[in-house]
């Protein structure tokens, strides 16, 4: 390259090369960084911490049994109203997780809109009841299927039903997101929001501890991996 002075200029290529360097490397510690961010707006106390851990020893280690007789009608009516209060348990929960929600006039159970701070993504979602309902669905963290074949198929319908309106075990989530994880356990879906991945590791081990469920070996390991991650606050 020739300078207006006729003298040749070499490329000055080090100081490109240096802050390529820089981008790759922070490029490369990005999602760690910024898992952990994420993982400080969920943090847990050691104590919490411990009684997971503890927990998920207690836990029995066994194959996944077969689906077969699975039926959702197994867990009792959807969204019955088993704590009595009057509301069924999908309002009851859209209560409990949505801000800013009102109700139907004529029916204060029934929540008509709300703002939804989604744990699974980490988006903020407007629900409005209608057409759009299923923008916002009510998860079961431990899945009914993934239950049965973990042990609910020995329960009585009563406790199966329990178990599918225990407000310990639901939570409002994204609908997509929740239509994505099925009926899968920590070894093969977990929250695309990194960051919650330790709070919903936790819940799942202590329903399962609650109920006398059983976890694979798989399920297991990924839920000890998601505790090995958890920030800690005391």
């Amino acid at each position: 390259m020739t300078s207006r002075n006729g003298r040749v200029r070499r490329p000055r290529t080090w100081g490109w090369l240096l802050l390529l360097v820089l981008a790759v490397a922070i490029g490369a510690g990005a999602p760690a960084w910024s898992e952990a961010r994420d993982s400080a707006r969920f943090p847990v106390t050691a104590q919490v911490l411990a009684d997971g851990r503890a927990a998920l020893e207690a836990l029995p280690v066994k194959g996944r049994a077969p689906r077969t007789g699975y039926e959702r009608s197994q867990f009792g009516e959807s969204w019955a109203d088993v704590d009595g209060n009057g509301c069924d348990t999908r309002n009851d929960v859209l209560a409990r997780d949505l801000t800013g929600i009102t109700t139907d006039p004529d029916d204060s159970c029934v929540v008509r809109t709300g703002t939804l701070d989604d744990p699974y993504t980490g988006e903020v979602i407007a629900f409005e009841r209608g057409e759009h309902s299923a923008d916002v669905q009510i998860d079961h963290v431990v899945a009914l299927s993934d239950a049965w074949q973990k042990g609910a198929q020995q329960w009585t319908a009563e406790k199966r039903e329990q178990f599918a309106n225990d407000p310990a075990n639901l939570l409002a989530v994204d609908g997509p997101a929740n239509q994505q994880k099925g009926a899968g356990d920590a070894a093969t879906w977990l929250p695309p929001s990194t960051g919650y991945r330790c709070v919903y590791a936790l819940r799942q081990i202590r329903v399962k501890d609650a109920y006398g469920l059983w976890v694979t070996a798989a399920e297991k390991d990924a839920l000890a991996d998601q505790l090995d991650r958890c920030v800690v606050t005391d």
